[in-house]
């Protein structure tokens, strides 16, 4: 923390005009704030570990338009956060935006919606390095195979995020220099992956099959493909490009935050949308036998195993289990300070206590630990084994991702809805859209609207009460947590946290805080 008798720097003075203290450490380069959301989008994590959900709904279709269309609404979503961040750079990041603009109510929604968002990415990108990790040991051992289970990949999992949680609270610029080896890991991992299945394989798929051929593999009628099925396989790209809220949240730890912060939000997902569409391509290209792709659940490392020697196929999958475990850490930095701002807020039950900052390392050790321990109990149903039409399906951990993109899309919505709503009354940091938020906010929360609708639907026929063949074990629980939650929040609302609950509480005097607005 800065000594009081000295002055403050550009960051530090404009984040006592938003009222707080700098308590972090500000050691974050902008290149590093932008690394952090490029590691939590990770192309080597949700291009992987959920290609199967776009091959089974809608196949390539799904992917090769796809992608390149649903990456386009999200850079604008990216676009307008951007605006908001360069005005109001704090760790509270979307929540924050909510109070200021729309009052403490509209915080309160978006800031549990945000924290829901970023358990559940969390968790979902933990799981995902685990199956991944246990899939690379599979390759390179028969042994390891013989005792590889749900179970074992759980328990790789919950290694995964002690570790994880262990490399946060270690020290908050050790999390900065790893961030910076990720996005080098990333470009350099996906050019040697996206080479290996250009020469490696033997044939390739053609331009017909790859920007024509459809998949339903859902279990739907076919009559159902583009209305139903293929639009529940973009949840590969909205997955994906997510998460990307980090920079906000590690603005007070940012330097130059106004502009830096700004730029590592549209940055991140414009150089994630190019590198992963290339790198899906070069899946759907590399496919040697689609129908054992599909009957296998459309798992990508069926792609692999088909189109690769040994060698070259665990490179792939260590290539991509590096870059997942780089990008579950990431994620554990992003919630953990999203839940630190929040609880000094107090939002959040046990605030006292989450809000604490080791004042060796100055980091919020309490929120990384209750972020650890969340996210492993919310994955808990991804211990039940599902098929879905003979294939091998992880609804769970589709679930997972589905309760990640809603929760934090609809926390986006509010913040880009209210600015719209503000018009001229905005002021805008060093970064702005200048007039072109009129119709780029609509926009924005238009497709919120429309894919978090769909990502509440069942996945699969069998997961509708009443249908031939239903199991609560093919329930999309999505819906379960995201509108329980809601209900839950709006009773708390209403019943007791509006009596409490001011929106954000300076951490410095008001006084104080005036003097530096004036």
């Amino acid at each position: 923390m800065a000594d009081d008798a000295a002055p403050l720097s550009d960051d530090d003075a404009l984040l006592a005009t938003l009222g707080y203290k700098q308590e972090l450490s500000r050691s974050w380069s902008s290149f590093s704030n932008f690394a952090i959301s490029f590691s939590i989008i990770s192309i080597l994590a949700g291009c992987f570990t959920t290609f199967g959900q776009a091959w089974n709904n809608g196949g390539p279709v799904a992917i090769s338009w796809g992608w390149p269309i649903i990456s386009a609404f999200i850079l604008i979503i990216g676009l307008t956060m951007s605006e908001l961040v360069s005005a109001y750079p704090t760790s509270g990041g979307i929540y924050w935006w909510a109070s200021k603009m729309g009052g403490p109510g509209a915080g309160f929604f978006t800031g549990w919606l945000n924290l829901i968002g970023l358990l559940a990415v969390t968790a979902s990108v933990g799981y995902g390095a685990a199956t991944f990790l246990d899939l690379t040991l599979d390759t390179l051992s028969a042994s390891w195979a013989k005792h590889s289970g749900l179970k074992t990949v759980f328990a790789i999992f919950v290694v995964i995020m002690v570790l994880a949680a262990l490399a946060n609270i270690f020290s908050g610029h050790l999390l900065a220099v790893l961030n910076n080896i990720s996005v080098w890991w990333h470009v350099a991992g996906a050019a040697i992956i996206i080479a290996v299945l250009i020469i490696i394989p033997d044939k390739h798929q053609s331009a017909s099959f790859v920007f024509t051929d459809r998949i339903n593999n859902s279990g739907y009628a076919d009559n159902k493909y583009w209305f139903l099925v293929m639009p529940l396989g973009l949840l590969l790209t909205q997955y994906t490009i997510t998460g990307f809220d980090a920079s906000a949240h590690l603005s007070e730890e940012t330097q130059g935050a106004a502009k830096g912060a700004a730029q590592g939000i549209w940055r991140s997902i414009f150089y994630s949308a190019i590198g992963g569409y290339v790198l899906l391509l070069a899946f759907v290209f590399a496919v040697q036998d689609p129908k054992a792709v599909t009957k296998g659940g459309g798992a990508v490392d069926l792609i692999f195993g088909q189109a690769l020697p040994q060698k070259w196929h665990v490179l792939i999958l260590l290539i991509s289990t590096a870059g997942q475990l780089f990008c579950a850490t990431a994620c554990l930095t992003s919630a953990s300070r999203m839940t630190f701002a929040f609880s000094r807020d107090r939002g959040i039950p046990g605030s006292r206590l989450l809000s604490n900052v080791n004042p060796r390392t100055r980091i919020p050790a309490n929120a990384v630990t209750f972020v650890t321990v969340i996210g492993i109990l919310i994955t808990l149903p991804a211990l039940v084994e599902v098929d879905v039409n003979g294939a091998p399906v992880p609804v769970a951990f589709y679930a997972v991702t589905s309760v990640a993109v809603i929760g934090l899309y609809l926390a986006f919505a509010i913040p880009i809805f209210l600015r719209w709503r503000m018009r001229d009354g905005f002021e805008p940091g060093s970064w702005t859209l200048g007039s072109k938020y009129k119709w780029m906010n609509i926009v924005a929360v238009a497709e919120i609207a429309v894919i978090c609708v769909y990502f509440i639907l069942p996945f699969t026929p069998t997961a509708i009460p009443g249908n031939k063949g239903f199991s609560f074990k093919y329930v999309n629980y999505a819906p379960v947590l995201t509108i329980g939650s809601l209900v839950i929040l709006a009773i708390w609302w209403f019943a007791s946290a509006r009596h409490w609950f001011t929106g954000p509480k300076h951490t410095i005097d008001e006084a104080v805080t005036e003097a530096f607005e004036s």
